[in-house]
């Protein structure tokens, strides 16, 4: 069967770019941009917060902040909004993507992110901000879903994992720029403006994204995707999903793993602060070591399977085991509740055990992302991923609320479930997938 040559279609592939072009980094530096983007809007609610004690947001001067409920109710309300509408995001944005194509639905979602984000300038009550943030959940919920697709269509199986991580360790690199760029801008211009400079940001990503020649610089369609063409005809879509055990493998892992890392992100301070009496000002420093070994972690885990794959072991063996190693790594959380006990004034040990919890976290992150490009074909990988979104969101929302519950009276609970939650993924995705990929040509 030819291939045949790209159409004006965006879902359309070409057969005049090389197997292994070099501009594919180039995609993958757009890629981590976005991503950094993503994380910077989102980011930007939590880091203004002082700026936010108003009138309109229930603020009441004289009282002390222990006794702000009515402000804490409402900024509560604003990030429900947010996860919310993340969370069923989700649903649909990789189904759209896959039937826009990559170019033009990574495009839509960033537009309507970057001006939901500079939306929120106007605003004058809370209402106004959970819509502007309900609108920015729904349009970043593109990204992760548009994000895995290019990967797949301009990366072959072995280096998949790694242009994920790198790209991945853009939500690391937001950590560092954003506290420092919102400060410089809220502190000249006031709260508004910071919305205005992220928005502005993704504005002009779009730009860059519109004038890239995508379509027709990307790979043709590889054997591999051919081999794949079958697994999601001879019905709907959500129906063959629905009875695909790979499909269920990813969902599941995602469910289960997804809820660790946002348990590190809300609870990290709160637990060096508890414990170690580290304020905000000291805090910054371990936080800092521990982002850059998520990155480290984000492309060393990337890397590990494509190793293995270039030297002979097949795509379920390079995969798994790195999915294994990064599993394995992160085992020794549980010890952190000891920690307080052994260096009572020294929290350079318990970080250390998150800097390897948050390194394997993203290790695993950045191949359990690869797994739908080697089971399904890159017209659906959007819609798989996004479903898989869906789940972590569902899931950290539970851990979530196990965690307010359990963790101040048993921490070593919460830090045994986060120790065996990736085992426990990958022995289920195992028996689910016992062989992951097909017979790879390119």
């Amino acid at each position: 069967m030819p291939i045949q040559a790209a159409s004006p279609s965006d879902s359309g592939f070409t057969t005049s770019a090389p197997e292994k072009s070099n501009i594919r980094w180039a995609v993958c530096g757009l890629l981590f941009l976005a991503t950094t983007i993503n994380y910077m809007d989102r980011s930007v609610f939590s880091l203004i917060e002082p700026l936010l004690h108003l009138d309109f947001m229930g603020w009441v001067p004289g009282l002390d902040h222990a006794h702000q409920t009515a402000y804490d109710i409402n900024y509560g309300r604003v990030l429900i909004a947010f996860q919310i509408a993340y969370g069923v995001g989700f649903l649909f944005a990789g189904r759209i993507i896959d039937k826009l194509g990559t170019k033009t639905g990574y495009a839509l979602a960033i537009l309507i992110w970057g001006c939901a984000s500079i939306s929120t300038s106007l605003v004058s009550s809370v209402v106004g901000f959970m819509i502007c943030r309900a609108l920015l959940g729904l349009g970043e919920s593109g990204n992760f879903p548009a994000a895995i697709k290019a990967t797949t269509e301009w990366f072959p199986s072995e280096e998949r994992a790694l242009a994920t991580g790198l790209f991945n360790s853009g939500s690391n690199a937001s950590a560092f720029i954003a506290p420092i760029l919102i400060a410089a801008v809220t502190l000249r211009f006031g709260w508004h403006a910071a919305f205005i400079c992220t928005g502005s940001m993704g504005l002009g990503w779009l730009v860059l994204w519109l004038l890239f020649p995508y379509n027709k610089l990307r790979r043709g369609a590889t054997q591999t995707q051919i081999n794949l063409a079958p697994v999601t005809q001879g019905g709907s879509l959500y129906s063959i999903l629905l009875r695909h055990q790979g499909f269920w493998a990813f969902f599941i892992a995602k469910g289960i793993t997804d809820p660790i890392w946002w348990f590190y992100l809300f609870y990290l301070p709160k637990f060096l602060n508890d414990n170690y009496g580290l304020d905000l000002n000291h805090v910054k420093y371990p936080l800092i070591v521990i982002y850059t070994a998520a990155s480290f972690g984000s492309i060393a885990g990337g890397w590990l399977s494509g190793f293995r794959m270039k030297h002979g072991h097949s795509v379920n063996s390079g995969r798994k085991f790195a999915l294994l190693v990064c599993a394995l790594c992160v085992m020794p959380i549980m010890l952190v509740p000891h920690m307080h006990t052994l260096f009572p004034t020294n929290a350079w040990p318990a970080i250390g055990l998150f800097c390897l919890a948050t390194a394997a976290h993203q290790g695993w992150s950045a191949n359990l992302f690869s797994t739908p490009t080697d089971m399904f074909p890159s017209t659906s990988v959007s819609t798989v991923v996004g479903l898989g979104g869906a789940a972590g969101a569902a899931g950290g929302a539970l851990f979530t609320w196990l965690v307010s519950h359990y963790f101040s009276l048993h921490p070593m609970l919460i830090f045994t479930l986060a120790a065996l939650a990736y085992v426990t993924a990958l022995l289920i995705f195992q028996l689910l997938v016992p062989r992951l990929g097909v017979t790879r040509t390119t």
